[in-house]
């Protein structure tokens, strides 16, 4: 077992080194993805639509899929989703996204959580995922620190 963290080149880490966006757990011919929480940024860590749930989560889908694609998966291959939202009326708006998204039945497992608010004013969601590389084929891992 071997694990990277890693910020892939093919996508803005708008927040610079203070985090990795992905652990990467390399086991047999497979590896395990753990992505760091999601806000909706622009590459200069702008907020994307401040208060706005369902343009929100349509950036922050793209910052996952990039991320994903970076290191040889896609939405097919996510296996958990983890959502905190500071307004759970705002459920319909992401649901919505995620129904284009992951269309087929079932969906992957999901936690949804309200909160108070989000370390950035204006962001309403950040999403967690989790999700596995079925081959090592197609993976573009660069350690970055």
């Amino acid at each position: 077992m071997r694990l990277t963290l890693d910020n892939p080149a093919s996508v803005a880490a708008p927040f610079g080194d203070r985090f990795a966006h992905v652990a990467r757990i390399d086991v047999g011919g497979g590896a395990l993805l753990m992505l760091a929480g999601q806000v909706a940024v622009d590459d200069d860590g702008e907020v994307v639509a401040p208060g706005d749930p369902g343009a929100q989560a349509q950036r922050i889908f793209e910052i996952v899929g990039g991320v994903l694609a970076a290191h040889g998966a896609s939405f097919d291959d996510v296996l958990h989703i983890r959502t905190f939202m500071t307004d759970l009326a705002d459920l319909p708006a992401y649901a919505a996204v995620r129904r284009r998204l992951f269309p087929g039945t079932p969906p992957p497992a999901s936690t949804t959580v309200e909160i108070s608010k989000l370390f950035l004013p204006g962001a309403v969601l950040e999403v967690e995922v989790t999700a596995v590389v079925r081959s090592r084929q197609g993976s573009t891992l660069a350690r970055r620190s």
